[in-house]
Order: C-alpha cells, then structure tokens, then sequence
C-alpha cells in the first residue's frame, strides 16, 4: 500500500486461509524525496507529463519489488510460497466524475521483478459500474472488525480520512470525510521541512484561528451526501492557498488544518454512525495525539481506540486490506459494497497479472 500521504511503502505478508487474517511480517519503506516531488508533480497538468508518469510507473515497481523482496527476506518466505501480491499502485488522479481513477505502479514490471502474480487496479471496475471505486476497504472491514453486538465505527486517518459504519443488524456504509493528514504534512513541510508534526505537537503549540476553520468547513465536499470520495485532486496546496490572507502565523494554520480534520470526522460520525459506542483509529492519524485528544473531547459517549487493540497494527491495516482484496479477485469473488461506493452492482475488482 502507498497511499494518498505519498511517505513510502507498507508492506505485509499475510495469512489469509482462516477467517481472520494472521499478519506474518511488515516491511515499511519510505520514498526518496526526489520520488516525492515527481508524483506531486503529476498531479498537476505539466510538460510532457504522459512520458513522466510511465517512467515512475516503471520506477515506483522497481521499489514494490524492492519492498517485497526484503518483507520476504524478513519472513524467510521464497516468492513461490506467495500466492499473490495486492498492489493498489500510486494514486496521482482520482476523477470518478468524470468515470476514471488513476493509480500509477507497473504491475507487469512488478510481476516480471518478484515473481509473484500481481493484483492490481483495483478501483477501476467499481467506478465502471458507476460507483466512487472509493473507499474499498470498508468491505474488509465488514468480513473482520465487525461485532454482533457493538456498534464499531473504523476511521482510517491517512493523506484523506475514510470511515467505515459498522452497526450490529444493519448494512455496512463508509465513505471519505475529508482531509485527513495531507494538508497538515504539506504545512509542516513547508514552514519546518519536517514530513509530519510528530504527536501533533506543532498544531498543539497554535490556537485555532476561527474564521480560517469556518472557511475551510464552508467546502461543499463537506456537506455533500455519500456516497462520495476525494483525494489530492481537491485538497491539496492550491486549495489551502487559496483560504489564506497570508499573514497568519504558521503554526496557528496548522492548528486550524488540525482542527479541520477532526470537525470532517465527528461531523460525519455525527451525521452517519448515530449509536456509534466504539471508534477505532488506524493510519498515521492515529499517531496524532492532539487530533486524538479533540476526537474523545467531541465524541464524549464513544470508546476511542486504535485497531491494535482488534489485533490490527493501525500502520498496517490498509495493506492487510489490500491483501484481501487481492484474494478476492484471485477467488473470483466480489468485493466492493455498492452501499459504500455507489456502484449498481457487487464487482470482482482488479485486474491479474499472472507470474
């Protein structure tokens, strides 16, 4: 899994024979700066921009198989003990308007490197169907977090913030709140050159500046009814710019930026989890302490935990879910909840690139 936060790589080696899945070994492994900045740029209209994405295509496998190579080497697993990679690829455009996602990462390269099948484009065929091909991991949710008899509530809090609603007798349903850390990591990037605020500790050290956080809560992606996804596209450096006078202290904006993610998650819980008894957090967000401590704060009757206390590491839980999925597909089986994306009908998502 690479994600919207553009760090690095998660990988894991996953058991998945028996319902729940056992987590083998993790590898993470973090993109070079200069990596960073290319796929930044693709997500902008630029020169010769066609030629640019194959090239890190072809370079973001190479790091895949570098990846897989040494989460094997940690497990001592050979490659033909593997039935499968999951790989979601490197999302650079994400436009199910306009009926396309686009996740950059050359799965026959990968395949051709590791010697493994590869699974990937997982997002595409839901988006066919007519759905948001997002999020897709409030599926995996469903088959291994949910309880029969507590109402769990699964936020992921990465680059963006997704839930997924798990109420005991109801349907699954899940959806992308909004921000989560990108806006925050791309601030303290800029004013500190640090790749995220540690514990939140920068946004704590700032006061929240009311009118800047009622311009950001006035997005119409806020209030928008799910179901519904959304990614760099929209958020991004160009969007936050553009809600600035200029003259404010930095860390004041980050405690803002803060701020902003924590109303996206509470409202949606709010107005989509009513009943939520328990919360669990995973993704780099649940790191943040200061976030944390404004969830419990607005969210007074809800337990709030990390997956860890599941039996899920919190950093690993996407990729444990894009493993699944990957499993999915190699099944033959559906994996998309059209309640959650939108779509007219279950879909086998991904396409196979056999070893």
């Amino acid at each position: 899994m690479s994600g919207t936060s553009l760090d690095g790589i998660d990988a894991v080696l996953v058991d998945l024979s028996t319902s729940q899945p056992r987590l083998i070994a993790t590898h993470y492994q973090p993109y070079q700066q200069t990596l960073k900045n290319a796929l930044l740029l693709l997500h902008q209209p630029s020169s010769n921009e066609l030629h640019q994405a194959q090239m890190i295509s072809n370079e973001l496998a190479r790091e895949y198989a570098s990846a897989t190579l040494a989460l094997l080497q940690t497990a001592n697993v050979t490659p033909d003990q593997v039935r499968a990679i999951g790989c979601h690829g490197q999302t650079i455009r994400h436009r199910p308007d306009q009926g396309y996602t686009l996740q950059l990462g050359n799965a026959a390269l990968l395949a051709e490197l590791s010697g493994i099948a590869v699974v990937s484009d997982f997002r595409s065929r839901d988006i066919a169907a007519g759905g948001q091909g997002a999020p897709l991991v409030p599926a995996f949710h469903d088959q291994v977090l949910r309880h029969p008899g507590i109402h769990r509530v699964i936020v992921n809090i990465g680059g963006i913030s997704n839930l997924t609603d798990l109420p005991p007798g109801r349907p699954t349903t899940g959806f992308d709140c909004g921000p989560g850390n990108l806006l925050m990591d791309a601030w303290i990037a800029r004013h500190c050159g640090e790749p995220y605020d540690r514990e939140g500790a920068w946004a704590a050290s700032g006061q929240v500046i009311r009118t800047l956080l009622q311009a950001f809560l006035d997005e119409p992606y806020l209030r928008a009814e799910p179901p519904k996804s959304s990614g760099r596209d929209l958020f991004n450096q160009a969007w936050l710019n553009n809600k600035l006078h200029g003259n404010e202290a930095p860390a004041d904006v980050q405690a803002t930026l803060l701020a902003l993610t924590g109303h996206a998650i509470v409202d949606a819980i709010h107005g989509y989890c009513a009943g939520a008894q328990e919360i669990y957090l995973c993704g780099g967000g649940a790191h943040n302490l200061a976030l944390v401590q404004r969830l419990r704060a607005s969210l007074p009757d809800c337990r709030i935990l990390t997956t860890d206390t599941l039996g899920m590491g919190a950093d690993w839980l996407e990729a444990i879910a894009f493993a699944w999925l990957a499993q999915q597909t190699m099944c033959g089986h559906s994996a998309n909840l059209p309640a959650v994306t939108g779509a007219h009908h279950p879909c086998i998502l991904g396409a196979i690139y056999a070893a």
